[in-house]
This record gives C-alpha cells, structure tokens and sequence, in this order.
C-alpha cells in the first residue's frame, strides 16, 4: 500500500498519513517519504498506531540522535515512569501511586506550564528537530494540542514588522513561562538551560523558506528594552496563534503525531486535571546551534537567586 499524506481541512501544514506501519521498522524509502512530507507539511497525523514503549523510542531512533538530557537533567528529579530516558512522560498520572496526580502535583503542574505556545527544547544550544507524540489515554474533553504554522506567520507579516525583525535576536529562558506563572523551581534547576539566543528570522532547511522564530519562552530582544522586546514577542506570538496558522488536534488512544520544531510551535489546551490523560513523547536532536548563550540575570528579577 503505497504511502499517502491528506491535508486536514485543507490545512497547507498538516495532513494524515496513510499506508505506513510505525511499529515496524521503515526502509529507507518510506523513511526518506514521510522526511519529505514532514518538510512540506510540518505536522504528520497517524491513526490507529499502537506503539509500546520500546517502538516509540525506535521510531524515533530512525529519524535522528534522540534526546535524553531533558528527562536526565530535570524531568527524572520529578518522576521516573519509563525506563528510557529518551521518553518524555506528558501525563497528568501520579508514578508513586498510578493515580491522576493532585493538581499541586509538579506533573500536573507541567500540563499547565505546557498550554503557552513553544517549540520543544527552543531554549537549548541544541534544540529539537523532530517530536513525536502519542496518546494512550485521551481527555473525554478538551486537551487538545494546538500546532501554529511559522512559515506562514512569517509570510503574513506585515513589511515593517519584516524589516523591524530580520537581524534582531531573540533571547529564549527554559523556565520563562514558569516563572510567570508562580511555580516555584530550585535555583539549581533554573540554571541547568541557561538562556540561548537565536534570529529571530530563520530559514527552514527542508523547505527553504523562511519563518518567524518566536515563542513564549522569549525574555529579550536584541537592540530593544526588555520592557519592548517583551512587548513586541508578545505581539509576535499573538500574530503566530491566529486561527489562520492553526490547527487543533483533538486526541485519541493510539494516535501519534509527528511534528517538525522548526516549522511549527504547539500549546495543549485546558482540561479536566481530574480526568486521566496520558502521552508519551520522544525527540529528536537537531544539528542547528544557537548563536550564543546569554546572561542568567537577563530574566531578572526571576533568576537573581539562581545567578
């Protein structure tokens, strides 16, 4: 059955794909196909796959080097349900007791800190290139997972903003949104990402257009006052997550979605933490840098004590 990618509602960055079994593992020409499908489409959406542990972190192996810092540097000192590190555990689920966690849960608060627009690992010198996504327990309601489209947010700009923005840099802070929402983080924690710059304008390699690198981790913009650099991500992201650039993908057991950190930012949306909801994530690590490594005190006057 030959491989087939649909557009979702006409949508130009996602589609489903058909005729590919991602518990076996994919030759090359299926592995170059769905490559080729994630640059022109960005979001991949396939159903009825049920992956154990082992096949999701093996489909991610065949995309490219997996990550495990995330889970060892940080994610671990929360809980520890899966035996690799290159599983990221999306869950409102108690390990100690297999329950849904209290609220005050600090894996429940994550679903929270999760509902602000991101691209995954945006604040390290080596971001992701791919994430994969899969539900094994979905909401009855709501928890969705919102994809925006980058290249098209970029597209729509207005001139001005295109010229305001092209060689400006972006300072991005792993616990930025945390921070404004009152969770409180060890000092020890809050420095283990320290903040990274990118351009705010970067070229997608695949597909070889441009777009708009922001999102909500953000904290500065290069030549402005924190106060306008703040402002104007703000902006910038308001203009990402319009409903024209957007596309909600409301979950069911077994689906996997598979997403390109360069092309898109994505946000879950609210649910009933009382309602179990579990998702497993791997990534995978991109060969593309940060320009450089900013100061800790940049995110003032959150971090003074961790500086």
């Amino acid at each position: 059955m030959p491989i087939t990618f649909t557009p979702i509602r006409n949508e130009t960055f996602v589609a489903s794909v058909d005729g590919v079994d991602l518990r076996k593992p994919l030759d090359a020409e299926t592995l170059a196909t769905v490559i080729e499908g994630s640059d022109r489409y960005a979001v991949l959406v396939f159903h009825d796959q049920p992956l154990n542990n082992e096949e999701l972190v093996a489909l991610g192996a065949q995309l490219g080097p997996l990550d495990v810092g995330l889970q060892e540097k940080l994610m671990k000192k929360v809980q520890d349900r899966y035996t690799s590190a290159a599983i990221s555990d999306i869950s409102n689920v108690d390990a100690a007791s297999g329950d849904v966690a209290d609220q005050a849960h600090k894996q429940a608060i994550m679903n929270v800190g999760n509902r602000f627009w991101h691209s995954d690992s945006s604040y390290d010198r080596h971001p992701y290139r791919y994430s994969i996504l899969t539900a094994t327990t979905a909401a009855s309601k709501g928890g969705a997972t919102e994809y925006a489209d980058l290249r098209s947010a970029y597209d729509t700009l207005d001139d001005d903003t295109k010229a305001l923005i092209a060689d400006r840099t972006a300072t991005f802070y792993s616990h930025f949104t945390r921070q404004w929402l009152g969770i409180e983080d060890r000092p020890e924690d809050l420095r283990v990402f320290p903040p990274v710059r990118w351009p705010l304008v970067r070229t997608h390699p695949g597909s070889g257009r441009k777009l708009l690198w922001c999102d909500s981790k953000v904290c500065e913009i290069s030549g402005m006052s924190i106060p306008e650099g703040r402002a104007l991500a703000h902006e910038l992201i308001e203009h990402i997550g319009q409903r024209e650039h957007v596309y909600s993908h409301y979950w069911k057991p077994n689906d996997v979605v598979l997403y390109d950190n360069r092309s898109v930012l994505h946000r879950g949306r609210r649910f009933d933490m009382r309602e179990r909801r579990e998702m497993r994530r791997v990534a995978t690590v991109d060969d593309s840098t940060a320009l450089s490594q900013a100061r800790l005190d940049v995110v003032a006057p959150f971090a003074r004590d961790a500086a």
